[in-house]
């Protein structure tokens, strides 16, 4: 049996039981033995620890060792500390709600070599740290400059803004939408253009339901399953279009039959990562009116760049024949349930004929809120506040993977929130229940390939650094460099 220490700390007049191995150095059991009581819930998140002083009194340690190892824990996310709230143990992220896995997809299970006899496969640990994409930071929501946008726009609102809703949505947001797209997008519209819709699958399936996508539609060969079984449910039948460091391979549409539509992701292509190539978006234009077809342009991630100059919307090169899809999903939250969609002028009353006669999807004051914020300059402000904070993230995580794992290669990063680590082949499958294993929930990109696809398969993780939690985010880095697979795998 291995030697150990046991002593008693006094916490808020309660004993704290502690098991200090004798292994290692005092601070490294310390912390073991903190991490052990916060994850069998002995201490439970907002407990408040004692000053390092007395800790130290308590166990018989040096007060240096208490105060470095609380600093290490909070730099991990396990603890926070804050001048008058003392110490406490950080607040546990909820796990995700479970995602469907696309087939042949692994995440969980015991690691290789591990058997359960009889009992088979242990379920892997719930997740704790969450680096799943397509989420933003919820804790920067800018909820004191919303709520006095609220209040304007409810003090300045007409009467009539709370009768039966226009399908196309509120004037008053449609009019700062036209003018906040063309001055920061590049998109040629007028408010007359532009439905509200309750965010981007909203808007797809809209545009399903009018049949202009019949009978097939292309879409890039890496792209989000429930995008492509949206357009599957609405009788479309998705055609991959490959890809490669410059995006969609948009010169190949002319030889795709029956296809009348498109779906690209021209300013930051997802999950993979950068912007469509100048003669690419021509081609897709070119095609497009030489086929009487029309582009879809799913501006992702489109406000969110870093370390390249801005990229104009596809749309402004004709807005005949393209259509601009947003949403303040990434920007805000997705919890506000507001997109757009900017059509030509001949599909306006189609798409209002399959919406309704009555706005019922997106709510008149989350509508007024986000015209005034816009307007005010609120929303311009939150997403250059927005830009720095996802840019240091983004270079926190690259520059743990720098020292931790080097032969990883981090690619997609010079815009939008997630990044693509690419994987030696073979790996993704092992390095998504080793991440299962360390309690982190993220996806492989093999999940987003395009079932027909005939672009070669890429083993990598899709990892959402928006995400976690500031106090929480250290930990989930963590994580993820003990998931990746070691150096000599990718020989």
């Amino acid at each position: 049996m291995a030697d150990s220490w046991v002593n008693s700390a006094k916490i808020l007049g309660s004993d704290l039981h502690l098991e200090l191995t004798r292994a290692g150095s005092r601070r490294t059991a310390l912390m073991a033995a903190l991490r052990e009581a916060i994850r069998d819930g002995r201490l439970a998140p907002g407990t408040r620890l004692p000053p390092y002083r007395s800790l130290a009194a308590d166990l018989g340690i040096a007060r240096n060792t208490v105060a470095d190892a609380y600093a290490e824990l909070v730099a991990e996310g396990w603890l926070t500390a804050r001048q008058g709230s003392g110490t406490r143990v950080a607040p546990r992220p909820a796990p995700p709600p479970p995602r469907r896995r696309a087939p042949g997809r692994e995440c969980g299970g015991r690691p290789s070599g591990a058997t359960g006899g009889r009992r088979g496969p242990q379920p892997a640990p719930q997740p704790v740290h969450n680096l799943l994409q397509g989420q933003p930071d919820a804790a920067s929501f800018p909820r004191t400059a919303w709520l006095a946008s609220a209040r304007r726009a409810l003090a300045a609102a007409p009467h009539e803004a709370f009768g039966p809703g226009d399908p196309r949505g509120r004037p008053e947001l449609r009019r700062a939408l036209a003018d906040y797209l063309a001055r920061v997008r590049g998109v040629r519209t007028d408010p007359e253009r532009i439905v509200v819709c309750a965010g981007f699958a909203h808007a797809l399936r809209l545009l399903g339901d009018t049949r202009l996508l019949r009978p097939r539609m292309a879409v890039e060969s890496y792209g989000l399953d429930f995008h492509r079984s949206l357009l599957r449910s609405a009788g479309i039948r998705t055609v991959p279009l490959p890809l490669d460091g410059d995006g969609a391979l948009t010169e190949g549409l002319a030889d795709l039959d029956g296809v009348r539509a498109a779906l690209l992701t021209p300013a930051h292509q997802f999950p993979t990562g950068g912007p469509l190539h100048p003669e690419r978006r021509a081609a897709a234009v070119a095609w497009a009116r030489e086929s009487d077809g029309l582009v879809l342009e799913d501006d992702y991630d489109g406000e969110f760049r870093y370390d390249r100059r801005p990229v104009g919307a596809v749309q402004g090169l004709d807005p005949d024949r393209v259509l601009y899809l947003g949403s303040a999903g990434k920007s805000l939250s997705p919890a506000l349930r507001l997109g757009w969609i900017v059509l030509p002028d001949h599909l306006v009353d189609g798409l209002l004929a399959t919406k309704g006669e009555r706005e019922g999807w997106t709510g008149v004051v989350d509508q007024l809120t986000l015209a005034d914020f816009i307007e005010s300059g609120g929303y311009d402000r939150h997403v250059r506040r927005m830009r720095q904070h996802y840019r240091r993230r983004r270079d926190q995580l690259v520059t743990a993977l720098a020292e931790r794992a080097p032969h990883i290669r981090v690619s997609g990063i010079a815009a939008g929130l997630h990044a693509v680590l690419e994987l030696p082949p073979g790996t993704e499958r092992s390095a998504l229940r080793a991440a299962a294993w360390q309690g982190l929930a993220l996806d492989g990109l093999g999940g987003y390939r395009h079932p027909d696809a005939t672009t070669p398969h890429r083993d990598g993780l899709v990892v959402g650094y928006a995400t976690p939690p500031e106090h929480s985010f250290a930990g989930a880095l963590d994580a993820l460099c003990r998931a990746l697979p070691p150096e000599q795998t990718a020989t």
